[in-house]
Parts: C-alpha cells; structure tokens; sequence
C-alpha cells in the first residue's frame, strides 16, 4: 500500500505530501519587507489557529530579550503602548478576532507589523503603510508554518530582539531538511524508506510524542 504510487495521489487531493517535502523551502524564504522599529520593549503577536501556532514556536526559539505574549482574542494586553511591536498575523487576513485587536493596538500607538497571505489585512497594511510580509498562498495556513516562522525571525532580528544570526540558522537547518527529504519521499520503497517504515510500526497504535526546545540538528 505504501509503495502504491496511484494509490497516494488518489488519497493526496490536495498534494499534501509535496508541500511537506518543500517545508525546507519556507525555512529559507526571504520576504520583501523593510522594517526599522527601535525603543521596543515588548512584544504581542495576534493571531488565531493555524496563523498563531507559529508563534508557539518564539517561546522555545530564538531567546527573544524582551517579553513575548501571543494573543488569540479580540482584545489585547492593557500594556499595548508606543513602545510594543505588534506583530497581527492572518493567513487568510480575514480573521475578525485578528482585525479587531488590530484596531485597538493602533488606538495604542503600538508599532505595527502585518504577516499574512492577504485579505483585508494586507489591503490595510498597504493603506496604512504599515511593514507588510506576504505569506505565499495556497495551502492550509497549518503548513505554511515555517512561512511565519521566517517572518517572525526577519521581523524580530530587524528590530535587534533576536541574535542577529538567526535568519541564518534558519536557512542551515533549511538546508539540513533538504538533504534528509531525499530518503523519505514517497518514491522510496518501504525496504529502504524510514518514514514508511515508521509508519507501518505506528500503525494501530495510539502515539504520544514528547519533544523537547532544541530545533536545529
């Protein structure tokens, strides 16, 4: 079943097994963007689903040397001032939680940043001239993860809240999921391919996956 090649492209309607086997390329992805934010004390990223799950990611790495807070609301933190980066993110840029702190966050005066893929946030990011890093669309917002991931490294080395070399471990682990990929597509017969290996041992079973902060090899 595995090895049946029809048989995947028949159950995989939406190719979600190349956009896995491309997950290295968002890694790597440098967005058209320029940001010059200084005298940042904080930051709060608003999103919801599949767009704020990335920012999960901010709290493991890069060690960001102010505080980070992700919001999943319609309302935002009362310390929104002048001084916080307010990074709103919508895959979709429809979202009505994510429009509305937007909305407050600008009553605040907080400098703002829009990550998404287009809607109405990206059409007032533009209005507005706010910082805008355009997620290619496409896909579900879960699988373009590491699309946000970038963003956020970008966005965050810019404004010197990371080590201003995290961009590039980015791109090294890019570079290490490119190599790995090799063995494990779908092409590769089960005898000699880990994943469909793994996956034949997993079947049936429950599975509890524990994982720790390190991210790069």
């Amino acid at each position: 079943m595995l090895d049946d090649l029809k048989l995947i492209n028949d159950r995989d309607k939406e190719d979600a097994l190349g956009v896995a086997q491309k997950q290295w390329q968002q890694l790597s992805y440098r967005f058209d963007a320029d940001i010059s934010f200084t005298n940042i004390e904080n930051v709060v990223v608003s999103g919801m689903g599949g767009s704020a799950l990335p920012a999960v990611f901010l709290r493991s790495w890069p060690e960001l040397n102010v505080p980070l807070e992700i919001v999943r609301d319609y309302d935002i933190p009362k310390y929104v001032n002048q001084k916080t980066l307010f990074i709103s993110c919508s895959y979709s840029g429809n979202t009505e939680e994510t429009l509305t702190a937007l909305s407050k966050a600008e009553t605040k005066q907080a400098k703002i940043v829009i990550v998404s893929a287009g809607g109405k946030l990206s059409d007032l990011a533009k209005a507005k001239d706010y910082p805008l890093y355009i997620i290619p669309s496409g896909i579900q917002p879960r699988m373009s993860s590491f699309y946000f991931l970038a963003a956020y490294c970008q966005i965050l080395e810019a404004c010197q809240l990371i080590d201003n070399d995290s961009t590039n471990k980015l791109r090294a682990t890019a570079e290490w999921l490119k190599d790995q990929h090799n063995d494990l597509l779908q092409t590769v017969p089960t005898s000699t391919n880990p994943a469909k290996k793994l996956a034949l041992e997993l079947a049936g079973k429950s599975v509890v996956i524990y994982s720790g902060p390190k991210l790069f090899p």
